[in-house]
């Protein structure tokens, strides 16, 4: 094996086991409840068939060609299935990513894991991988046609399909065609363009013009039709995802988790900076771009950790070169012409480093294992309580428990819970009056008939509900529950 291949592998291997990890968070829950809904009645919900607070208002989510096959693994092979599910989804879309990079495989590889740990902020099993991966698949076109390498861009509406049945963010396909097709103006001599310029312009743009037309066709091929459109729009237009949901705030960076975002944006600053190469308009919109959705939204984090290896990597490798050649140091790696004994010391150190990787994996397959991670943050044993000896009445419980419930406590219609397009800022403004026990909060509660509550001890409500007419019926670190007198 060349050195070469083996820096290759490695890289993807260091990707694929930083990404092998117990991956189901709370949202992952309702996605497998609409999965299974879908498979047992074999159409997709167009009405909320889930809580009590929307039955029956409309509620159409574009997820339903992941949510399905999501619920099959599940069923398969449990968490351990959804974990290495995300994991190649991960890895197969940095894949994409590599062909775009500029340099040595050297240079390549450490960015490209640097981004990878920046982008591990959002990796989660749920439909969103499916947004992550289709951006790099559309990145990888794009990039190809743009320097005339391959021309696939047929292959975008076609992916714009899937998408748009799979999750909402299929608008981030669009955003990278409209920075890809603007970006084709630096083209253009604007001092000295005249109307036939301009028009013979427009001419050579056919093909993405018309891409970006049939783009907008293919989404509306969905259960919903064209409404899908404005999915964004409406998600986008609700208060309370910016000022309670964590990830669609601005990231906070005295969290280590999100710090590789100020270091891959600080490198590809840099970079550019040292690079005597113009930085050229689609890569300033793409870099600034991104990185302004990512300080707008925490969600959005991955996506620039997509773009700025391309555009770190173009800059970086003619800044390096000329650094050496100051320095007077010429390193030449041997990349291709391996000798032979080398490539046998490479073929055992990649049979180690498989051996190693798998033996990391192993840990996050193990049922108890997983189930043991969620019960650090899920009412797991508060819902086993309920199970064994079930109140009459409706529940009222926490926004962060609600998807589980959906899946653990079918018998309990929810409150609310992670589709907070379908509960808008009403409903979540409800649910906030009652936790924090604000004025009203009694009212809430009796309006919806709400017989039981569960939620966390230190939950502002909690400590009036004694002296309101509820009497505490369970306790553990994770969760508590009351019950009316």
């Amino acid at each position: 094996m060349t050195t070469r291949k083996l820096v290759i592998c490695i890289t993807f291997l260091a990707i694929f086991v930083m990404a092998a990890r117990v991956t189901m968070d709370t949202d992952t829950w309702w996605h497998l409840r609409a999965g299974q809904w879908i498979v047992e009645h074999r159409q997709v919900p167009q009405t909320d068939p889930f809580s009590y607070t929307r039955f029956g208002e409309t509620w159409q989510y574009p997820g339903w060609l992941v949510e399905a096959p999501m619920y099959w693994l599940y069923q398969a092979l449990g968490p351990a299935g959804l974990n290495l599910w995300a994991a190649l989804f991960v890895t197969l879309t940095f894949a994409f990513i590599w062909p775009t990079l500029t340099g040595n495989p050297f240079l390549k590889a450490f960015t490209l894991v640097i981004a990878a740990v920046t982008s591990g902020i959002y990796w989660a099993a749920r439909p969103y991988l499916i947004t992550f991966l289709l951006a790099g698949v559309f990145f990888w076109v794009l990039e190809d046609y743009r320097w005339q390498r391959a021309n696939r861009l047929w292959l975008l509406p076609v992916l714009m399909v899937i998408w748009a049945n799979s999750h909402g963010g299929f608008a981030t396909g669009f955003i990278l065609w409209g920075v890809y097709l603007v970006g084709r103006v630096e083209t253009l001599n604007l001092r000295r363009m005249r109307i036939a310029d301009l028009w013979e312009f427009l001419k050579r743009q056919g093909p993405l013009l018309l891409v970006g037309l049939t783009m907008i066709l293919a989404v509306c091929i969905n259960p919903s039709g064209p409404v899908m459109l404005l999915y964004q729009f409406k998600t986008i237009s609700i208060g309370t995802l910016r000022d309670y949901i964590q990830e669609w705030q601005s990231p906070n960076f005295h969290y280590l988790n999100v710090q590789p975002f100020a270091w891959l944006l600080l490198a590809t600053l840099g970079a550019v900076g040292f690079s005597r190469r113009r930085l050229a308009l689609t890569d300033f919109m793409l870099a600034a771009g991104f990185a302004l959705m990512g300080l707008l939204a925490g969600r959005n984090i991955p996506f620039f950790a997509l773009t700025a290896p391309m555009v770190l990597t173009r800059h970086a490798d003619p800044a390096l070169r000329a650094f050496s050649r100051y320095l007077g140091v010429h390193v030449t790696f041997t990349l291709d012409s391996t000798p032979r004994p080398q490539r046998v010391i490479n073929g055992i150190l990649l049979v180690v480093l498989i051996a190693a990787v798998a033996l990391k994996v192993g840990t996050v397959l193990p049922l108890e294992a997983n189930w043991s991670k969620f019960a650090e943050t899920l009412p797991v044993k508060a819902v086993e309580n309920l199970k064994a000896d079930p109140p009459d009445g409706r529940l009222f419980s926490s926004y962060n428990w609600g998807g589980y419930l959906l899946w653990a406590l079918p018998e309990y219609p929810v409150f609310v819970d992670g589709r907070t397009d379908l509960y808008n800022d009403e409903i979540i403004n409800q649910w906030i009056t009652v936790i924090r026990g604000e004025e009203g909060w009694q009212e809430v509660l009796d309006r919806w008939g709400v017989e039981v509550i569960m939620l966390e001890p230190n939950r502002e409500v909690i400590k009036l509900l004694t002296d309101n007419g509820w009497e505490q019926r369970y306790e553990d670190d994770v969760a508590v529950i009351f019950v009316r007198r």
